[in-house]
């Protein structure tokens, strides 16, 4: 611990002031454009994401790096995630073959700065470029992927992956954006094909492609010795059962082995070692996230060390940490590697003096509305609009920054109503700057903050709305993909195709068909007959769901499996009969139509502090559509506790309560209806719209007020228990019910709700 001290180690750098977070995205490709290759080290990974997207929008033409720290904390029981690992081998090798471009900046966090990196020599020679018009080898690329840490499966979806059917190989390389797919004929490569791992189908086609390794370390025997020698000398003779080195020992992985990585290889290097010139360029307070790293780091190790030495009841198995600068580099390493490089230090802020060590860039702070949301008598976007005017006047361009394409399309349908043309746009920077200055510009780009320059005013959402906070987006698996993505097809598995039966998959071939290649799925049926399936019409097969010992297989052509599916068919078709006659009833009556107001419904919109999910967004937009139908909605939204189903419930509730109805949310306790209060209450705080509380923690004249109220509709929206379905309680014009939790509720209040229900729009959550 006596390294970490709260001084600068980056004293001798310069100092470039006035560049506020995202203006270094203009402020660093100038140090690229002058030939220089730049190491620009990042407060965390969130920021590299930001800059980077930053980058991307501002300096297209400057190839970017991305190099990522583990995903885990030092000395660690796990091990980093598969896809992290591959970006960073990706980077490292990326530095080591394509050494001919000075135009690039590479990006990585304090916690990848201070970490050692395996030697520039274990990654020579390690990239295998596999191209149609080369000489191929089956049996070296297998020989490449099992030394190189690829592991095999029966369906390729991660990278690192690969799997073998027949002369088919699916492989997915780090670094590479979709697997690939190779058609091979003996030792001849016949195609090279990219396919979704969703899916499996392919959707494009490569004329080469490049393999690297997916781990900082293989398990061969070189590397087993040294790990063995060298955790000995460290840790003395084995005396106890070690499940690590035993692991290791045997050739095998074990959780976490990555933390003992210098015991691998004869040397570690620097991530300066990587790139031997180039500038140095520090983010704001690096310094201090280096001494907190350095803090953490050894915070972790004497944990460890505390544990192992008194061994702790409480932990049940060994871990012997690694001396600290054999993982990671110490302040004095460091300074030393640093002071021989140009560095720069990022401010955002202005230097009140410069010299030759301190150049102000110009740049300030962008304008952050939080004032202007604090106060519930003026509207931040007509202060927006105002400001826009007064920036444009000054002779600035403006940029609105937005998070995504779903959020740029609110925001410019939420400003229109104030007089903000926006105009949207997925150009860059070099296009924008030669247009009219007048024209606002809204783009995707998630920074965090704006930023303003003598010619350039960037406006973050942030700085409009408020903080943000986003999820992302995860693969999503399509109906039609099912069967692709959760059962994955082994030689022998049982199949249910809908035309034809019961079969048995047997292989994934190719077949040349009017001089196009397509991937078929091989399936047999009863007498060894064999049907040859596209997987482009996978949809039309599902799993057999049961144990498949003695499962008799259909006779292809034969009336046995329609005879079944008649059968079913009928059964279905009189169960759905009672079904359309329940639906049908209700589809007779008439139920009041509401539409978004879209402007108005865009700024409510812009309200939520999340980015909704794919599945959230579908629910809401079912919602709306329901109650524009001019037929009684009965929806029931399904999601986990802190989903997002109390938005929906907000946009339904804004829809009808801007036409005029009023809104009655049922809940089964009073804690969730306080809860749903405080959040309906903030949420309408901007618009005429009046919230009320219903329940026990109400006082008895708050509560005659709120009764008389929604009798003579001067309430709007109302939260209770089941004292709303109390008969004493008169709505003047209720158009929605929302109820939160039906099954928490007895028969006697539910036959009451079936009384409400009989006529207005119904939202049930649970």
């Amino acid at each position: 611990m006596d390294q970490i001290v709260a001084t600068n180690q980056f004293s001798e750098s310069i100092l470039y002031a006035g560049v506020p977070e995202g203006y270094e995205c203009l402020i660093i490709p100038e140090l690229v454009s002058a030939g220089d290759t730049v190491l620009f080290v990042l407060r965390d990974d969130k920021r590299i994401s930001t800059v980077a997207a930053g980058l991307q929008f501002f300096a297209p033409e400057v190839e970017v790096i991305q190099l990522p720290a583990w995903d885990c904390l030092p000395y660690d029981r796990i091990s980093p995630r598969n896809d992290i690992v591959a970006k960073r081998i990706f980077a490292l090798t990326e530095l080591i073959v394509n050494r001919s471009t000075n135009k690039r900046i590479i990006l990585l966090s304090v916690s990848a700065f201070l970490q050692r990196v395996p030697a520039r020599s274990v990654f020579k020679d390690t990239v295998l470029t596999i191209s149609k018009k080369d000489e191929f080898s089956r049996d070296n690329l297998l020989e490449y992927l099992d030394k190189n840490g690829y592991g095999r499966t029966e369906t390729v979806m991660e990278p690192g992956e690969y799997s073998l059917r027949g002369g088919i190989i699916d492989l997915f390389p780090p670094g590479q954006k979709h697997p690939v797919r190779l058609d091979i004929f003996g030792d001849d490569l016949e195609s090279i094909r990219t396919f979704d791992p969703l899916s499996q189908l392919s959707s494009g086609t490569l004329k080469k492609f490049s393999l690297r390794p997916v781990q900082e370390f293989w398990l061969d025997n070189d590397s087993i010795t040294r790990f063995r020698t060298g955790y000995r000398e460290l840790f003395g003779a084995i005396k106890e059962t070690d499940p690590l080195y035993e692991a290791i020992s045997d050739g095998r992985t074990h959780i976490g082995m990555e933390h003992w990585l210098p015991l691998f290889h004869k040397k570690l290097e620097t991530v300066l070692d990587y790139v031997p010139l180039g500038s140095i360029v520090l983010d704001y307070q690096i310094p201090d996230a280096c001494n907190s790293r350095w803090e953490l780091i050894f915070d972790c190790y004497d944990a460890r060390s505390t544990i192992t030495a008194k061994n702790h009841v409480f932990s049940t198995m060994l871990y012997n940490p690694l001396p600290v600068n054999r993982l990671y580099l110490d302040r004095n390493e460091l300074s030393s590697l640093v002071n021989t490089r140009q560095v720069i230090q990022l401010q955002p802020y202005s230097a009140p003096d410069t010299s030759d060590r301190i150049i102000d860039k110009g740049g300030k702070p962008g304008r952050n509305f939080s004032d202007v949301r604090a106060r519930q008598d003026i509207n931040v976007f007509g202060v927006l609009k105002e400001y826009i005017d007064t920036e444009v006047r000054a002779g600035r361009r403006i940029i609105l920054a937005c998070h995504s394409h779903g959020s740029r399309d609110r925001i410019i349908s939420a400003i229109a109503d104030y007089g903000i043309a926006a105009s949207k746009t997925d150009a860059n920077w070099k296009s924008i700057e030669t247009q009219d200055i007048s024209i606002v510009n809204a783009v995707v780009m998630p920074i965090e903050r704006g930023f303003r320059t003598s010619v350039l005013n960037v406006i973050g959402e942030q700085d409009i709305l408020g903080e943000r906070l986003y999820n992302p987006s995860k693969r999503k698996i399509k109906q039609e993909n099912f069967i692709a993505e959760t059962s994955v097809l082994s030689a022998g598995d049982l199949i249910v195709h809908a035309e034809h039966g019961i079969g048995r998959f047997d292989e994934l071939v190719m077949l040349t068909i009017a001089g196009a290649n397509h991937d078929c799925l091989v399936l047999v049926y009863s007498g060894g007959d064999k049907l040859f399936l596209p997987v482009e019409n996978i949809e039309v097969i599902s799993r057999y769901g049961q144990d498949g010992s003695d499962v008799r297989l259909d006779k292809l052509g034969g009336g046995g499996w329609q005879a079944r599916k008649s059968k079913l068919k009928k059964l279905i078709r009189e169960t759905a009969e009672k079904l359309i006659a329940v639906a049908a009833a209700r589809q007779l009556e008439e139920g009041e139509v509401y539409r978004p107001d879209k402007g108005a419904y865009d700024e409510f919109c812009t309200g939520f502090a999340f980015e909704e999910t794919e599945d959230q967004a579908q629910a809401i937009n079912d919602v709306i559509n329901d109650l524009s139908t001019g037929r009684p909605m009965d929806r029931l939204i399904c999601g986990d506790v802190g989903f997002g189903k109390t938005e929906v419930a907000l946009r339904a509730a804004f829809v009808a309560a801007l036409e005029g109805k009023q809104i009655a949310v049922l809940v089964p306790t009073t804690l969730l209806a306080r809860q749903h209060f405080q959040v309906f209450n903030k949420r309408f705080a901007e618009f005429p719209v009046r919230v009320c509380e219903l329940s026990r923690l109400v006082s008895v004249h708050d509560l005659n007020e709120t009764k008389q109220g929604l009798a003579d509709g001067t309430i709007d929206i109302v939260i209770g228990t089941h004292a709303l379905l109390a008969k004493n309680i008169k709505f003047h014009r209720l158009g929605v019910l929302i109820i939160d939790e039906e099954q928490h509720f007895g028969v006697t209040h539910k036959e009451r709700i079936k009384q409400l229900k009989s006529s207005i729009h119904v939202l049930t959550l649970t």
